[in-house]
């Protein structure tokens, strides 16, 4: 049987719901290539099953914030998916902030394991510095997923080495969460 894997690519084209700016790049638009890659590594291995929340770059979710985050976790509980991983760029008033983190709705729990298994792919793949898993219960996609769910910032689209790296290289972020993945389910 194959794991379902939901990977919601940030916020939307644009608003309702768009994301954060930094050196020339959208969130968005950065969030999306990764997802697309990612699926192509989970499509290739039979052990996987993908969905994602925006195949193309047009796909708009809702039409409001609330309404676009629903639409995330109802179509991944709708398909039964076994684990939601929402992608997104962070952003700091200094552009030295650096690093990956992710958040889960509490730990310990599979989610934290997977958000930990993801970083560490991150760190070895992008040597970006690994931040750390913190809980935020408060955030939609964790609290309202009936499967374990991670949300990783990937890196800071406001630091212009990390923001150029998403923008040229995303296979390798693809490349890190996917090696966290197979860390993580073991196949």
């Amino acid at each position: 049987m194959a794991i379902k894997i939901y990977i919601d690519q940030g916020h939307n084209p644009v608003n309702p719901n768009a994301g954060a700016e930094g050196n020339g790049l959208r969130e968005q638009n950065l969030v999306y290539a990764i997802g697309i890659e990612l699926a192509e590594l989970l499509r290739a291995n039979p052990n996987f099953e993908v969905r994602l929340s925006r195949p193309t770059p047009e796909t708009q979710l809702g039409t409001s914030k609330n309404s676009s985050l629903a639409a995330r976790v109802n179509e991944a509980n709708s398909w039964g998916a076994d684990y939601f991983i929402s992608l997104h760029t962070n952003a700091s008033t200094s552009p030295d902030a650096g690093g990956s983190e992710a958040f889960v709705f509490n730990r310990p729990s599979s989610a934290a394991s997977l958000a930990a298994d993801i970083l560490r792919g991150l760190n070895e793949t992008t040597g970006i510095q690994n931040r750390g898993v913190s809980v935020r219960s408060g955030l939609y996609v964790l609290r309202k997923t009936a499967m374990p769910a991670v949300l990783v910032e990937l890196a800071f689209i406001s630091n212009p080495e990390e923001a150029a790296l998403m923008r040229d290289r995303p296979e390798l972020f693809a490349r890190g969460i996917y090696d966290g993945i197979l860390d993580f389910t073991g196949v």
